[in-house]
């Protein structure tokens, strides 16, 4: 008996292939969003802010921060799984 296919199974985002090409394009967007930023005129108020792909590196660098701290964080806030039981 053929095993009948759940609506989300149907789903294009949920095919591997679609999800790799997504990757790929989400990729050469950021690729040509940095490269624009040979054309764009920066006007640095901070000197580092005038520096080669700054958007990028400070958000990824931002978004490791934000990470690190709530896993930290995390640590001091974490309940066990029968916390609400009985």
């Amino acid at each position: 008996m053929a095993k009948k296919k759940s609506s989300r199974d149907d789903h294009w985002l949920a095919r591997p292939e679609n999800i790799r090409l997504l990757w790929w394009i989400f990729i050469a967007i950021l690729a040509v969003t940095v490269l624009c930023d040979f054309i764009v005129h920066h006007h640095p108020h901070f000197g580092i802010d005038g520096t080669f792909g700054f958007a990028a590196w400070f958000g990824f660098a931002a978004c490791v921060v934000l990470v690190v701290f709530a896993k930290a964080l995390s640590a001091f806030l974490k309940r066990p799984d029968t916390y609400y039981d009985g």
